[in-house]
């Protein structure tokens, strides 16, 4: 029976497609934005937005045909060329029951959000021109065989892998090159005795506040139609959100003797980050359970990673989406029994389940790891990776692109 246009998904996962964007462009550019010092201010901005439009290319050309397309003998490793530039898709085309023509542009939005978190692991140091070259070169040596391993019927789908949203496929995958980044790079000149706060908290707040409203087509998008599926994942979603924010608070208050409004607005991303891969398949006890753990060890990871570790890991994103990846997508095998509240497991038991994703984390690492320094290793030889001496200290926005964020500083 062929497929028909169901028009209330379509008009759903139209939705979600625009609000994966909005988390990009503005969300994470103002998260990550008003993260950094007053003088790098524009170049994140920058780097978010051009990885925007760079990924959108490369995406059209070949990304999302090596990743849905079907590649034969290579199905469990990669997808195969019959899409690229996508010449069969017209309006008629239809992905399921929603035109295939949303189905590329919601896909797109995760492709372009991917690379932009990396900016974090190395912001306030990194050429322009190498951001450039190491986001086209990550983006098809790792995301592309990654996100088809588990999303385009790779050897991690046929194990039976469970990533709903992106826990493995985004947060794992990003926060372990943005860990590697962080060591070919080496620290910021100053780091760590040199104290650099956030120079706009309001501007964080901002950002904060789309990347929660746009989490909702993230993880809700993702059940590609307009139900109880859908629902539920924004219901776990947002519920892991307030429960990571309230935990990180709450431990930081004690910890310190105030909360502070950069910790509650970490706290909520780490819960967004740690339920992603859960969000279709537990929940809402699930999802609660998974924002406190999500609080908790996302917490004690950046204050290790930078003070016992001194990894200059600029906008903790290892601590925040690497490791609450890797505990989202292993906690998934167990809140998704239907013991729990979850949806079930299809037949096998918590353990295997929990293997499978342990296994899936472990893959996604490793692969991430090696291309990602591969990567970087390649443009540090062919025109380097870090800016000069002079253009850190003066500032990137000056020294890169001729332009201040605050004309009266």
């Amino acid at each position: 029976m062929a497929a028909t246009l169901n028009q209330a998904n379509t008009a759903w996962v139209l939705t979600s497609t625009a609000l994966v964007l909005f988390m990009t462009i503005p969300g994470l550019s103002l998260f990550y934005g008003g993260l950094v010092r007053s003088k790098n201010v524009l170049s994140v901005l920058m780097q978010c937005f051009s990885i925007t439009c760079l990924v959108s290319i490369l995406w059209l050309a070949g990304a999302y045909s090596f990743i849905f397309a079907d590649g034969g003998d290579w199905q469990g490793f990669i997808g195969g060329a019959e899409k690229m530039f996508v010449p069969d898709m017209g309006t008629a085309s239809l992905t399921g029951d929603i035109p295939e023509t949303v189905y590329f542009m919601f896909q797109m939005t995760f492709a372009i959000i991917t690379p932009a978190l990396i900016v974090g692991g190395f912001a306030e140091r990194m050429k322009f021109s190498s951001m450039l070259w190491f986001s086209a070169l990550w983006l098809i040596l790792v995301y592309t065989p990654v996100c088809h391993w588990l999303w385009g019927g790779g050897w991690l789908a046929q194990l039976g892998a469970k990533d709903f949203a992106g826990g493995i496929v985004i947060h794992v995958n990003a926060g372990v090159a943005a860990l590697v980044a962080a060591l070919v790079m080496g620290p910021r000149r100053g780091f760590p005795t040199t104290a650099m706060p956030p120079h706009n908290m309001t501007m964080v707040v901002t950002g904060a506040g789309m990347l929660w409203f746009g989490w909702f087509g993230f993880n809700g998008g993702s059940a590609l139609t307009s139900n109880g599926n859908a629902g539920m994942a924004i219901a776990v979603t947002h519920i892991a959100a307030a429960a990571g924010s309230l935990t990180w608070m709450s431990i930081e208050w004690l910890r310190f003797g105030k909360p502070s409004v950069l910790g509650i607005v970490t706290g909520m991303v780490a819960g967004l980050g740690t339920i992603t891969p859960a969000s279709g398949f537990v929940g809402p006890f699930g999802g609660l359970v998974i924002g406190i753990i999500a609080g908790t060890v996302c917490f004690y990871a950046t204050q290790y990673v930078k003070r016992r570790l001194k990894i200059d890991d600029s906008l903790d994103v290892f601590p925040v989406h690497g490791v609450g990846g890797c505990i989202g997508s292993i906690l998934t095998g167990v809140f998704a029994a239907d013991s729990l509240g979850g949806l079930g497991l299809a037949g096998i038991s918590m353990q295997e389940q929990v293997g499978v994703q342990a296994l899936a984390v472990l893959a996604t690492a490793a692969w991430s790891a090696v291309f990602s320094y591969l990567a970087l290793k390649v443009i540090d030889m062919a025109i380097g990776l870090r800016v000069s001496e002079d253009i850190e200290v003066e500032g990137l926005d000056i020294g890169l692109h001729e332009e201040t964020g605050y004309h009266n500083l």
